[in-house]
């Protein structure tokens, strides 16, 4: 039988099981996906281990996942556009997609273009979604200087890319680890920690016109003290400072879409995305896939592969 990640409570990377799951059959509008790749996210860690029951509680036994790639296996009543066979990423809204086969809303489906690897595409939703909203939150233009924290982690790595692609200057906050990457991609490296601050002035000659925080752990005061307006500052994740001092917290919600996902894949395509993986992982292995992300230094993304 097919199989499927389930938890049956909140808790560490210990509860998750891969566990034997009936293979669903489409209904009419839906599309069943053989998954090839699928990213994870700090958010279904944190929905896991119940640090998000208040605004997303699960539902128990519950899946997770929503990035994909796969196969289209079967479609439902009412579907075009797509056929068995077709290549395609998409999302799922229902903790879904760590499994073997899921059923998506054939709306949340794009095809996938040649030139967009699968584990790339399976990771993209999420973290793609999320720095394409981040970047439009803070209104990037041509010249503008842009502070993005966690700059090589899942969300930073793609935010950086695409404030580059709108024609900014931009500063990447990361370890030592990831300047080369940074550097490669455009980005002028900037090392975190104490003296941030100082170092950030030094890049830019002390104008910041908007800041991403992809991080959490400050950097919305950093930036306010900075001088950076609060309507061009961006979280996506410390939503207390975001109240605290107005910042926008603009993410995937506001991007989730396949038309969004489908420009994000074209531009990938095209030479000008990378979407870094750094570990893949096969589904039965997800424990440990969770056990890296929790670390919190890996460059990029991380992707079960829960189908050859």
């Amino acid at each position: 039988m097919p199989k499927a990640v389930r938890f049956k409570q909140y808790g560490g990377i210990e509860v998750l099981d891969v566990v034997e799951a009936e293979k669903p059959e489409p209904a009419a509008g839906q599309v069943l996906v053989a998954v090839r790749a699928a990213g994870i996210n700090p958010g279904e860690a944190m929905i896991r281990s119940g640090a998000l029951h208040a605004r997303w509680p699960a539902t128990f036994p519950s899946g997770q996942g929503s990035d994909l790639a796969g196969t289209v296996e079967a479609v439902g009543p009412g579907v075009s556009g797509f056929a068995v066979g077709d290549e395609v990423l998409g999302f799922t809204d229902d903790r879904a997609s760590h499994a073997e086969f899921v059923l998506v809303p054939a709306g949340q489906l794009t095809r996938r273009p040649d030139g967009v690897p699968v584990e790339a595409a399976g990771a993209l939703f999420v973290a793609g979604t999320t720095a394409y909203a981040a970047v439009r939150a803070v209104s990037v233009t041509p010249g503008d200087v842009v502070v993005v924290s966690g700059a090589a982690g899942g969300v930073g790595s793609l935010a950086v890319q695409l404030a580059r692609n709108a024609g900014a200057t931009v500063i990447g906050l990361a370890g030592p680890a990831n300047h080369d990457w940074l550097r490669e991609h455009g980005v002028v490296p900037v090392a975190y920690g104490e003296g941030v601050a100082d170092r950030i002035k030094k890049a830019t000659g002390g104008h910041v016109d908007a800041f991403i925080d992809t991080y959490g752990a400050g950097y919305v005061r950093l930036a306010i003290d900075l001088g950076v307006a609060p309507e061009r500052i961006d979280t996506v994740i410390d939503f207390a400072a975001a109240e605290e001092f107005g910042v926008r917290t603009d993410g995937s919600g506001t991007a989730a879409s396949a038309l969004v996902l489908a420009e994000l894949a074209d531009l990938i395509d095209r030479g000008r995305l990378e979407v870094p993986i750094t570990h893949t992982y096969a589904l039965t292995e997800v424990r440990d896939a969770y056990r890296e992300l929790e670390r919190r230094h890996t460059r990029g993304k991380i992707v079960l592969l829960p189908q050859p």
